[in-house]
């Protein structure tokens, strides 16, 4: 399996993320906007939080707020766990299934430099089985008895 790094280079490098004195109706402009599930929260360059769509759905919507007067501050998960740039996508993963993220911050030296879904982590399964079935068909095609 590759490393986060490597994921990372197979998405758009843009980082999306709010303020959290900003209003839960500026994230989700982001989340429609940019095609995404959850923005980062970052403080003058400092990753204070996570806000996802459920958050805003279970912690805005369904109590009745305002999405537009409720700070994200007060719905977002704050001091999310991170990855680091050199960390294998099967450990990311194995955090996703045990401690129910979706989403993982990635920090380099402090730094955010991205995000790994767990969409990202199934698209890097799939290429891994494609180029596994590529030399599995490559060997039988030439190296095998009758090929």
């Amino acid at each position: 399996m590759n490393t986060v790094k490597n994921a990372l280079a197979q998405k758009g490098g843009e980082i999306i993320h709010v303020r959290s004195d900003d209003m839960v109706f500026k994230a989700l402009v982001q989340m429609r906007d940019n095609r995404v599930r959850s923005v980062l929260v970052i403080d003058d360059g400092v990753l204070v939080g996570i806000v996802t769509q459920g958050d805003c759905a279970i912690k805005v919507l369904l109590p009745g707020l305002d999405a537009k007067q409720t700070v994200i501050g007060q719905v977002m998960t704050p001091n999310p766990m991170t990855v680091k740039p050199g960390d294998p996508l099967e450990a990311c993963m194995g955090l996703m299934a045990a401690k129910g993220f979706r989403h993982l911050p990635v920090l380099d030296e402090g730094k955010v430099v991205g995000v790994i879904s767990i969409g990202d982590v199934v698209k890097d399964i799939i290429r891994e089985l494609q180029r596994n079935v590529g030399d599995l068909m490559g060997y039988i095609m030439t190296d095998s008895p009758g090929g």
